[in-house]
């Protein structure tokens, strides 16, 4: 079971790093996402990976812990924000520049230019 999940994060994190490494915004934003189910899933195995046990403290042997479930669920809840907020930022630069690109082109501020000068 340990072995199934430090598997499927690090084939996230690999995904993402190399989504975000792409030269458009909506890779790179997708790669966050993938990045932050990886730290997700990260952080609710720390807490022990158990089937079937309460996620209560009580005189039970077997239990889950449940402060990892709390911060996994809060993770979730800002990163599905953040995501909306690097849509709508990726959206705006978008639709100002009619261009997706991450980096800076070299012919990019040269029409940005042109365009003011035009104006």
């Amino acid at each position: 079971m340990e072995f199934l999940v430090a598997s499927g994060i690090g084939v996230l994190t690999a995904a993402g790093i190399y989504l975000v490494l792409r030269l458009r915004t909506f890779p790179v934003i997708v790669g966050t996402a993938l990045l932050t189910y990886a730290v997700n899933v990260f952080l609710f195995a720390s807490g022990r990976l158990t089937v079937g046990a309460p996620p209560i403290l009580t005189d039970a042997e077997r239990y889950a812990d449940p402060l990892p479930q709390a911060l996994v669920l809060t993770a979730i809840v800002i990163s599905f924000g953040m995501t909306a907020v690097v849509v709508v930022i990726a959206l705006g630069a978008y639709l100002g520049s009619d261009d997706d690109h991450v980096d800076e082109q070299e012919g990019a501020l040269d029409t940005a230019r042109k365009l003011e000068s035009a104006e």
